[in-house]
């Protein structure tokens, strides 16, 4: 079954759609936030994105009919490496598909780690994405920043305080997944004994990058909620899932929880 290879061919329509439609100029301005510099001395900055009323963006698990960000931070100096957090995201539902991102824009905190926290930081970033809004359009940035060491930019910790809460801050009190073959992969299913958030979308990633995740379906059992994907290796070829390396995201409209981990029941 090649379900990755239908996305493309999918996103390959849309993009196509709207060539010569708009320019990205008119729908998206992005910019480096420098931050400041942490007490384990790290930097905190910032990438935020500014999108045209009604545009939006995708998280990164956008849905199969959504395009993910891909970040490129080689040419920066003094980074040793990047670490994106990702603020709750919203679902929309468009034709019939459902995609995750951001609807008018959005500041992902970028925390990076210098080789010699001594020194200056150059975080330098290209960045491809999607935006869409009737029709999608690919987009490219390469932005610059020396990173500063001063106080903390409010704009960067609104976005920090949106991100996902923990399964124990969100009053979970287990969690466990089934794995199942299926006849090209794997079905995953958890059961989440976690309080309603009211309505809710249920997203799986694994650590695995080579490694397709269908929608999530799910629904409450007896106050439990149950939620299920398929896994599909991009090669065809069978693979053990690691249970340690799966996020299972909640997204509600009472706020967002991530959990790390699912194990056996």
């Amino acid at each position: 079954m090649l379900k990755a290879p239908i996305f493309a061919l999918c996103a390959a329509a849309a993009f196509a759609t709207s060539a010569f439609a708009t320019t990205q100029d008119e729908v998206l301005q992005a910019d480096l936030l420098p931050g400041w510099q942490m007490q384990n001395g790290h930097h905190m900055a910032g990438l935020r994105l500014q999108l045209a009323p009604e545009w939006k963006t995708y998280w990164r698990s956008p849905g199969e009919a959504g395009i993910p960000p891909l970040f490129n931070w080689s040419g920066s100096v003094n980074v040793k490496s990047v670490r994106v957090h990702w603020p709750s995201p919203v679902v929309f539902h468009t034709n019939g598909m459902q995609t995750i991102g951001y609807h008018d824009g959005v500041v992902l905190p970028l925390e990076v780690v210098p080789l010699d926290a001594s020194k200056p930081v150059e975080l330098r970033a290209g960045v491809d994405l999607g935006v869409c809004k009737d029709i999608c359009m690919p987009a490219a940035v390469q932005l610059s920043a020396v990173l500063a060491t001063g106080g903390a930019d409010p704009a960067i910790k609104a976005a920090l305080k949106a991100q996902p809460v923990g399964g124990k801050a969100a009053g979970l009190r287990a969690i466990s997944c089934d794995v199942s073959p299926i006849a090209d992969g794997l079905r995953l299913t958890a059961a989440l004994d976690l309080p309603q958030r009211g309505a809710e979308t249920v997203v799986f990633e694994t650590a695995d990058a080579g490694v397709w995740v269908g929608e999530a379906t799910s629904e409450r059992v007896g106050g439990r909620l149950m939620a299920s994907a398929d896994l599909v290796a991009s090669s065809g070829a069978p693979f053990a899932l690691d249970r340690s390396g799966v996020v299972v995201t909640v997204l509600g409209a009472g706020g967002s929880v991530e959990i790390a981990g699912c194990p056996a029941p």
